[in-house]
Parts: C-alpha cells; sequence; structure tokens
C-alpha cells in the first residue's frame, strides 16, 4: 500500500493516543516543517519533456501502492518500451515469501505510468515478459495528449489507516468504481453485507493473531519502521508512524513502545474497530496463481483505488487474511472462489485523509 500494499497496523496509536489531523497539508505540516516539505516534493505534479520521458513516468509511478511501503521497483527504458523489474534488494521475505505482493506492487505501478503516459501524448500497451525476465513491459505508442480522472486521483490516494464512518456508499458510486477497476486477468469481489464483514473479520482475527505471536514477522516489521521524522525523511521508504497519527519519538523510544505494546489483543482490537467501521470491502482475486496475474490484480487494485478516491472515498488494506496460507484457503472457500486466489482486499469507506508516506528519489530507482 504510507501507500503500501501491506498497511502494518497502527502500533501505538491506542497507547499513545495521538489524534488524527484534519487535511493533508495541516496533517504533513503538523509533524514539521521538514516533513511537510518532503512530502510537497514528492506528491506534487511534474511536467514531462516529451511523450517519453522516463523520470516523468517513474515519478508518478512510484506514487502507487507497495508493499511496507519498501519500493520494490527498479524502471528502464529501452527505444519506446519501458520496464518496470523488481528489486529483490527490498523483498519481505517473511510476509511475502512468493513474492506475490511484490509484483502486485509492480502492477500498481505500471497503471500510474500508464495514467502518466497518456498524459505526455503516448498510448500504452501493459504487458509481462515471456521470456523469464518477469517484469512489467509497457509500450508506448504516440497519442494525442489526454488527462484520464483516475489520474487526476494519483496525487490525492493515500491508504488511509484510521477508523471510517460507515456510512453508505451510494450504489451508482460502487459502480462506478468497480467499472474502472475491470482488468484482464483479475476480477473483484465486493462484500459490504455487515453479517458477511463479520466473517471475513473473525478470519482476519485468527492471521493477525497468527502474524504478531510470530517473532519473525515482528522481526521483520519492525525493520521497516520508522518512528520519527529524521528517520522517515533520510530513508524515504518504510512505514513512518506519523502517518497513522502518532507522534515521532526518538528510535529507542519507539523501540521500546512498540515492543511493549505491540500485542496480538490490542492490533486485533483495533482490526475489529477499523473493518466494522468501514463500509465495505473490495477483493482482488486472480484468474491464475502466477506472476503475470498477481500484476493484473495489482493494477486492478490500483485502478479502484484511484477512482475510490476521485468520489470522495478512502480505502487501506486488510491483508492479513492472504498473507496466511490457512485463512487464505478458508477466505476463498467463503467466497466461493474455487481454485482462484485472493490477492487483495481494501476496505473503503469515507474518512479524514491521513499524512502521506515518502518516496525515495526517481533518480534512485531508475536504471
Amino acid at each position: 500500500m504510507g501507500q503500501g500494499l501491506i498497511t502494518r497496523r497502527n502500533v501505538m496509536r491506542g497507547a499513545l493516543g495521538a489524534g488524527s489531523a484534519v487535511t493533508l497539508g495541516a496533517a504533513a505540516y503538523a509533524l514539521g516543517p521538514s516533513y511537510g516539505e518532503a512530502v510537497g516534493q514528492v506528491w506534487r505534479h511534474v511536467e514531462p519533456s516529451g511523450p517519453v520521458d522516463l523520470p516523468y513516468l517513474a515519478h508518478y509511478a512510484t506514487l502507487a501502492a507497495n508493499s511496507h511501503n519498501t519500493q520494490p521497483w527498479r524502471f528502464s527504458l529501452e527505444g519506446r518500451r519501458v520496464a518496470i523489474a523488481p528489486d529483490f534488494s527490498r523483498v519481505t521475505p517473511v510476509v511475502d515469501p512468493d513474492h506475490h505482493h511484490l509484483y502486485a506492487s509492480l502492477g500498481c505501478a505500471a497503471e500510474n505510468l500508464a495514467l502518466a503516459a497518456g498524459t505526455a501524448g503516448s498510448a500504452a500497451a501493459i504487458g509481462f515478459s515471456q521470456d523469464g525476465a518477469d517484469r512489467v513491459e509497457i509500450d508506448l505508442v504516440d497519442a494525442a495528449p489526454a488527462r484520464d480522472p483516475l489520474f487526476e486521483a494519483i496525487l490525492e490516494r493515500q491508504s488511509t489507516r484510521s477508523d471510517y464512518d460507515g456510512t453508505e456508499i451510494p450504489a451508482a458510486d460502487l459502480r462506478a468504481v468497480a467499472g474502472a477497476a475491470q482488468v484482464e486477468g483479475s476480477s473483484l469481489v465486493l462484500v459490504s453485507d455487515k453479517a458477511k464483514i463479520e466473517q471475513v473479520l473473525e478470519l482476519a482475527i485468527a492471521a493477525n493473531t497468527s502474524q504478531v505471536e510470530d517473532p519473525a514477522f515482528v522481526d521483520e516489521l519492525r525493520a521497516w519502521l520508522r518512528f520519527n521524522v529524521s528517520q522517515a525523511t533520510n530513508s524515504r521508504d518504510g512505514l513512518y508512524s506519523g502517518c497513522t497519527g502518532n507522534p515521532s519519538l526518538p528510535p529507542w523510544l519507539g523501540q521500546l513502545l512498540f515492543g511493549f505494546f505491540f500485542s496480538a489483543k490490542s492490533e486485533n482490537d483495533k482490526l475489529a474497530r477499523q473493518m466494522r467501521s468501514s463500509s465495505g470491502l473490495a477483493v482482488f482475486v486472480s484468474e491464475r496463481d502466477d506472476k503475470a496475474h498477481w500484476v493484473a490484480s495489482g493494477r486492478s487494485c490500483q485502478r479502484f483505488a484511484l477512482a475510490a478516491t476521485a468520489r470522495g472515498l478512502r480505502h487501506a488494506f486488510v491483508n492479513q487474511i492472504v498473507e496466511v496460507e490457512a485463512t487464505r484457503r478458508q477466505f476463498a472457500e467463503l467466497l466461493g472462489l474455487g481454485d482462484r486466489r485472493p490477492d487483495m482486499i481494501l476496505r473503503f469507506g469515507y474518512a479524514q485523509p491521513m499524512p502521506k508516506s515518502l518516496r525515495r528519489p526517481v533518480a534512485k530507482v531508475i536504471v
């Protein structure tokens, strides 16, 4: 989904009692001018130098959702073909042992890149390499510049990890968002029935408990946490506590409080509250369980998130269920998916925005 695909829980919010901010600008600057300025440099529009401007395209691509905000991608250009390859130095092997979330993250980035290409005067055809390179390939051809409404939502999209207000979503908006998310190779299942959400929540709590009680999972999560502005602005990746409404802390104190307060009970209580406050769940399903189709589900997820953002909806990932094999199988059975794989789960609804996460400089991800 931070806009990471795995929006790891707000580890200290209940313990520290921090409130959420009202607007993105105010929220970012409430964390300090240095963080607000860094956010402003990342989450801004830039101008293309031509129809095939890789830094321009990569700028928008890196604003996509991605796992743990690890930003596990590398961009390259040959002629008029852009490649997005996985960066295996930025993997999360405990929570994502088969690199499923990594490839979904590449799909999210590809969708943003294609939308940006349209504004620069290129139509984009997204594919997946068939030569063993295991990368996304995007062919660009000349076209009249056009600004898709989803492009306009890129700067506003975020994974909003807070309580929502539970308001029912107008049916017309749900239809429009679901329609925007249609991508070949992936399908979307919407869950809005409260009784069914409770069934999903039961599985989520089982998966969450399994993860929180796994020392390897906790160590991996801890490695990607950023406890203060200095850590966040120096690394420009990972999960900054300020993005979930928590105060900045010295790293030693953040680590201490994390170890003290991070428990299955506290995380499950928060998970239950946040899922019950949501208007519904969006489940993205691979038609086949392979890398190309994981990318397709990432594209579908990104398009859903952008379309929802354009209609004033917020979203956050609740991927615990699909990250634990046993609960993923039960979840597939609950939804009647047969042998298809549920890839990602978004909860969605109405809420105030939270501070945005940072991204590494574009030069760091171009090869």
